[in-house]
């Protein structure tokens, strides 16, 4: 008989400007990030996320070292791990999530404005737009382990903290020098780009929302 396999929720304390105002308007709480892996080595972090670390308006999907997190004078960083079992009507959703996201990232838009107003409106889905936090909530939907008492995309990373305490794995702090570096992560980027690229997001977040598409956040 085939073992149930299992995936891993990371919280992630993130060493950036906007994990450092997080945790003041969350009162606290330290976590500002998070991200799915499949191997307990924790070296692929699986999420939406900015695609360099000077370009936070460059996001989307994204396979994430622990060098996204572990830069300039930090040399480690802090992870809360949950271990959820998923069984083989699990795994092949999930599989099917994520290989189809990966495979259509350029489709996928970064939800900005959910992110950002979360503390107000509790997460809303714009189709086939996810952040960091709706797109974890999906993974944790589809694996079965447990139940949702509401849409997947109004979870914050705080409620998914407490919805996963049964599958506590661990929590401690992991240094980066035994994963590879993410290419260009780290490289400058001029305040004009940074400019273009907001307004870019911001053109076809609207022009998807106009269309109708504030529904279940997916194209699956």
């Amino acid at each position: 008989m085939r073992k149930d396999s299992h995936i891993y929720i990371v919280l992630v304390k993130a060493h950036t400007g906007l994990g450092r105002v997080s945790r003041v308007l969350a009162g606290g709480y330290e976590y500002s990030h998070i991200a799915v892996c499949r191997e307990d080595c924790f070296v692929d972090f699986i999420t939406f996320s900015r695609r360099r670390h000077y370009a936070p308006f460059d996001a989307g999907f994204m396979h994430e070292t622990r060098d996204c997190y572990c830069f300039g004078k930090h040399d480690r960083v802090k992870l809360k791990i949950f271990k959820l079992p998923v069984d083989s009507r699990g795994e092949r959703r999930l599989n099917r999530f994520i290989s189809h996201v990966e495979r259509h990232q350029e489709q996928y838009l970064f939800n900005l404005y959910a992110m950002l107003t979360m503390p107000f409106l509790h997460g809303f889905a714009i189709d086939g737009a996810y952040n960091c936090m709706s797109f974890v909530g999906k993974v944790v939907e589809l694996s079965g382990a447990v139940r949702l008492a509401k849409p997947y995309y109004q979870y914050s990373i705080r409620e998914l903290d407490e919805l996963l305490k049964p599958y506590f794995y661990t929590e401690r702090y992991f240094g980066d020098k035994e994963t590879p570096a993410t290419q260009r992560y780290m490289d400058n980027v001029p305040l004009r780009e940074n400019i273009r690229m907001f307004l870019r997001l911001n053109k076809k977040l609207l022009r998807r929302m106009m269309k109708g598409g504030c529904n279940e956040g997916s194209h699956i």
